[in-house]
């Protein structure tokens, strides 16, 4: 039977993102789903949680801390086992916390399952758009993540409307079969990512460049040995090597120690990918997305099932704006969707505070009104986060990363969203209960920081490869990146796609082994010149450079070691 079925290009990186998208369809409707079934009856009474708000927030809340052990584990996990397997592992660790959790009756049972869900969903989340954007084309893959980040709100959207239908029917089955339903996407998981390829970059880190280059030519449908597909496999072989050169140890990492290495920017690369999930999650997604229900009953005054309902309806709005960003984030840029969706959920957070504050005046004429329009208001920061925020810190960590780094970044990144998340969703419940209208100041003020935050720190990453962010950071390694226009721009810059142009043509009649010839050729051309001019002036110390092409004169390694001069 032929590999993947037969198919090649579009098709293949179709049913990529079919897994991809289904480990985050699966992501949102966790997500959704526990904020149904908390304000339900049978639920609260089975697990002894009546009148017991900080229990509640730390049932919901645990499940993040599994999430983040998940996302921790896969730094380490991710880069040994690959991405394919790494799915696999986290899909079969949900699998284990959702029949746990269709189980409980007890609070125990229960946070032990959600713990466990998490680990495995911390797990797929760090790794599935790491796997999307190392087998998509350049011009397809930020619309392909935002897609993966929709169908997360899809999720989401099911969630909603699952446990509003459910509440109808009443007993453990109100609040059990929507969190069995969770299954079916473990199902579809289970059915596509075996059969699919691994990332061409991780097998050419792991030394298996003939795989790779074949996987590389089946998703652009090419011969492989057609100058395009050589030109991929000597540029992600240029980045391996050089971060093996250049990578830090973990330790130094922590201490801030990147002494001669820190040429690419590892910490703060990581730092930038890191803080736009932190953002998402401090810009207030989570005080609604898992108590939207809580939130309309307790700060809008209104009934459980008008209650619900509006939560469904609010995320089918969400849903369709959300469609916004597919076809805008390489036109518009990373920069300015984060940026233009900051400001707007600010000024969403500020009057859904005043409409509050009003709404829990007492004496104030005019309750019912002001109740009524905070809720259109709660509609718009959906409308905003969705265009903006949904996909994007997703996408970013996955590019921002240097090759060595962007399965450690994008599980750091994720680590950072949950354990936010965790801090969000366990102070919501008091939050709401004890400081009520002032709550939502703390989400205006955020938001409103992370405007100046984008601009002036976050480099533009649309329309680049992931070689060109590399690249970028070799040249440029300013902290205050606004001034560059060629950082900040959403388009390539015209010296990257020339080099690119040249690189094909010079590849197009060239075979894989020529190539790695005529690349080993030149380097060890560039490290003898360097130490033939050394060798004038008896004075100057040898560069580590200059060290390094001695030994390479000796034994080359990977990833040419294949090839003999």
């Amino acid at each position: 039977m032929k590999p993947y079925f037969g198919l090649k290009g579009g098709w293949l990186t179709f049913w990529v993102t079919v897994a991809c998208a289904t480990d985050m369809t699966l992501f949102g409707y966790d997500q959704g789903v526990f904020g149904g079934v908390i304000v339900t009856d049978d639920f609260l009474q089975t697990l002894n949680l009546v009148g017991r708000t900080g229990l509640v927030g730390t049932v919901t809340a645990l499940y993040d801390i599994g999430c983040f052990v998940g996302a921790i584990a896969a730094v380490v996990i991710g880069e040994y086992l690959g991405r394919k397997k790494t799915i696999l592992l986290g899909t079969t660790i949900m699998t284990i916390g959702a029949i746990i959790q269709i189980s409980a009756f007890s609070v125990g049972q229960m946070i032990a399952g959600r713990i466990i869900a998490g680990i495995g969903n911390g797990l797929n989340t760090s790794t599935a758009p790491v796997w999307q954007s190392e087998t998509s084309k350049v011009s397809w893959r930020g619309k392909l993540v935002v897609i993966e980040m929709i169908l997360n709100i899809a999720g989401f959207s099911l969630s909603n409307w699952m446990t509003y239908g459910f509440s109808f029917v009443g007993g453990a089955v109100s609040w059990r079969f929507p969190l069995a339903f969770q299954l079916i996407f473990i199902i579809i998981l289970y059915a596509t990512t075996p059969w699919l390829p691994e990332s061409p970059r991780w097998l050419v880190a792991h030394g298996d460049t003939e795989q790779a280059t074949q996987i590389i030519a089946d998703l652009e449908n090419l011969d492989i040995q057609d100058g395009y597909v050589i030109t991929e496999i000597k540029e992600i072989q240029y980045a391996v090597q050089y971060e093996r050169e250049n990578s830090v140890r973990w330790r130094d990492l922590v201490r801030g120690r990147t002494g001669d290495r820190g040429g690419t920017c590892t910490l703060r690369r990581l730092a930038l990918g890191a803080g736009t999930q932190a953002m998402q999650q401090l810009s207030g997604i989570n005080v609604t997305s898992y108590y939207l229900p809580t939130v309309l009953i307790q700060s809008v005054g209104l009934s459980n099932t008008m209650a619900r309902l509006l939560a469904a309806c609010n995320s089918v709005s969400y849903l369709l704006f959300s469609l916004i960003g597919i076809p805008n984030v390489e036109r518009w840029g990373r920069r300015k969707m984060m940026m233009y969706a900051a400001a707007g959920q600010s000024a969403c957070y500020l009057i859904i505070t005043v409409l509050i504050h009003f709404n829990e005046k007492p004496g104030y004429p005019h309750q019912q009104e002001v109740a009524s329009a905070s809720i259109a208001f709660f509609f718009l920061y959906y409308v905003f986060f969705g265009i903006g925020w949904q996909g994007v810190p997703w996408l970013y960590p996955t590019e921002i990363n240097s090759l060595s780094m962007r399965t450690k970044g994008a599980a750091i990144g994720t680590a950072s969203n949950w354990i936010f998340n965790f801090m969000v969703v366990e102070i919501t419940p008091l939050g709401i209960q004890n400081l009520q209208w002032r709550f939502y100041i703390i989400w205006t003020i955020f938001n409103a920081a992370f405007i100046p935050i984008v601009y002036f720190l976050y480099p533009e990453t649309a329309d680049r490869s992931l070689e060109d962010i590399d690249r970028l950071f070799r040249e440029n390694q300013s902290i205050l990146i606004f001034t560059d226009k060629e950082a900040i721009s959403p388009h390539r810059p015209r010296r990257y796609v020339e080099h690119e142009k040249e690189e094909v043509r010079r590849n197009s009649s060239t075979t894989p082994e020529e190539a790695a010839n005529a690349a080993r050729l030149a380097v060890l051309e560039k490290l003898n010149t360097e130490d033939a001019e050394l060798e004038q002036d008896e004075n100057v110390e040898p560069t580590e450079t200059a060290k390094e092409g001695r030994k390479l004169n000796i034994k080359w390694k990977a990833p040419f070691r294949n090839t003999d001069v």
